[in-house]
């Protein structure tokens, strides 16, 4: 093979349409287009326009609350911990932090800010587990297998004074 062989592989470069060249070509007056004004133009921002009537985002009322600062957390149910631990993806004799469930990628998710365990399945053996919060069916289940939970997140300051 010498330099002057080489070639692109076919259809690596396509070729651009040639717009307004006459209507011979196909693409000639409106380019394609087919109207003038706005819509003809580049930038076209037409989403929502309903010819001057009321459009139907403004029609509609504005409903609920979105709360910009609620926290996300990854569930993670005991069958599923269980099954890596089995697979040995999991340590069972050191305590298993929210890191380690990462490493072992049984949590996925950008901007979760914790785990919470979840009673789905069951947990064979005693097993210390660090999470940021557990519900009360999972934290049975780790204490009847000999384990033990313990919840790094502390509570909404509403519940530690109704709890107090």
């Amino acid at each position: 093979m010498f330099l002057n062989e080489l070639r692109d592989n076919p259809g690596a470069r396509k070729r651009s349409k040639r717009l307004g060249r006459g209507i011979g070509s196909g693409k000639g007056k409106t380019s394609g287009k087919g109207v003038k004004g706005q819509k003809a133009r580049e930038g076209v921002s037409l989403n929502g326009f309903e010819g001057g009537q009321l459009p139907i985002y403004r029609r509609l009322p504005k409903r609920g609350f979105v709360n910009i600062f609620r926290k996300v957390y990854a569930p993670l149910n005991l069958g599923v911990l269980q099954k890596a631990i089995a697979e040995g993806r999991i340590d069972a004799s050191q305590p298993i932090t929210e890191a380690a469930m990462v490493a072992a990628r049984l949590v996925r998710g950008r901007g979760v800010a914790g785990v919470r365990l979840l009673a789905e399945g069951g947990i064979a053996q005693a097993v210390t587990i660090r999470v940021s919060g557990a519900s009360a069916a999972a934290v049975r289940a780790v204490t009847e297998a000999g384990g033990q939970v313990e919840i790094t997140a502390k509570p909404p300051e509403g519940e530690a004074a109704a709890a107090g």
